[in-house]
């Protein structure tokens, strides 16, 4: 689900929502995006090292103990249900959870978004890969859950949407009860404020299914 979304706003209309600093280059070569696709470079805002950040990161996950990543699985989604126990996820659920920056998402023949046609929050996981020479490379992934009213006649899982005003604390490091203080994040959202758009131009393009 979710293998799809996208990004129109002006760089200039999302500078207030993004907390830190910017990576180089970000205000010369950023572009709106109509389609972001798996393996392209996401925004997200996250926190390292106790200060927020934004940052560029390749959507598909790649755990820092990968050793080769040419040949590794890399995930789109991480599941609510089981982020806590997944080798995969449970390192950058408890300290390197991310936002990212959306205006719709697609599912199954039709675009979701606002009805107001604001910005929204997708919930990510971020991760670090250092290779032996010392190169960096940065991953994430997108949390989702089980449908709500909307989507489940569209999709068995739809992306875990993080509410306005509770940004900083879903990106703070957390263990224990602080985890289990997010939780509610996790659960299906209220659908009253969103709407469900006709297919793009791309819908006969196959679709991947890598919920895991």
């Amino acid at each position: 689900m979710c293998g799809r979304f996208s990004l129109t706003a002006e760089l200039a209309g999302l500078l207030p929502r993004l907390q830190g600093p910017l990576p180089p280059g970000l205000r010369t070569h950023y572009a709106p995006r109509s389609e972001v696709c798996p393996g392209e470079p996401l925004l997200i805002q996250c926190q390292e090292n106790g200060q927020l950040q934004v940052a560029l990161a390749l959507w598909g996950l790649l755990p820092e103990w990968v050793k080769d990543p040419a040949t590794a699985h890399r995930p789109l989604h991480a599941r609510a249900e089981t982020v806590a126990l997944k080798p995969s996820f449970r390192g950058a659920w408890r300290h390197r959870r991310c936002l990212i920056p959306a205006d719709a998402f697609w599912e199954k023949g039709r675009w979701l978004r606002r009805r107001d046609g604001d910005l929204f929050w997708l919930a990510g996981l971020w991760e670090r890969w250092i290779g032996p020479d010392g190169s960096e490379l940065d991953t994430c992934c997108v949390l989702t859950t089980a449908p709500n009213a909307l989507l489940a006649p569209i999709h068995r899982r739809m992306p875990v949407v993080i509410p306005a005003g509770l940004e900083e604390a879903w990106l703070e490091p957390a263990d224990g009860p602080g985890l289990r203080a997010l939780e509610p994040l996790l659960l299906p959202w209220d659908p009253g404020d969103w709407q469900a758009d006709g297919a793009p131009l791309w819908l006969d393009q196959p679709q991947l299914e890598l919920d895991i």
